[in-house]
């Protein structure tokens, strides 16, 4: 079966896409590959994501991950957009679907736990889309 990839963006591939990355790969590197993209970069992953995926997953985002731009991944069969409210990434193509999260950066642990449960249930969702499409 050949895999798919996913691309996650969002602008700074610094939170919300890195956290999408990290639970794509963790929950379904058996159905597709998980990448993610910003059209800027940050020094470094959000630590509050980095510690709050530790806390909850055991993931070391850190050790696996960095901020890249969209031209440093494969060329993806899916692109979808993390949100647009700090504003939409542009890639040069249209995004597959636009999960519309709020970023979470300087909010609470609860907050940050909430974006990142959506997050997870995203990722679940589209593992059973496209497994369903591979059978």
């Amino acid at each position: 079966m050949n895999k798919k990839k996913i691309a996650f963006i969002c602008v700074h591939n610094s939170c919300r896409s890195q956290i999408a990355e990290a639970l794509g790969k963790y929950f379904a590197a058996d159905v597709f590959e998980s990448y993610s993209a910003g059209t800027e970069t940050k020094p470094q992953i959000n630590k509050d994501a980095v510690r709050l995926m530790k806390k909850l997953y055991g993931i070391d985002m850190e050790k696996t991950q960095y901020s890249k731009t969209f031209d440093k991944i494969p060329s993806p069969d899916i692109a979808i957009s993390m949100g647009c409210d700090v504003g939409c990434p542009y890639i040069g193509r249209e995004f597959d679907d636009n999960w519309g999260l709020p970023d979470p950066t300087g909010e609470s642990d609860e907050v940050f736990i909430a974006v990142i449960n959506r997050i997870k249930d995203n990722i679940f969702r589209l593992k059973e889309k496209l497994s369903q499409q591979n059978n």
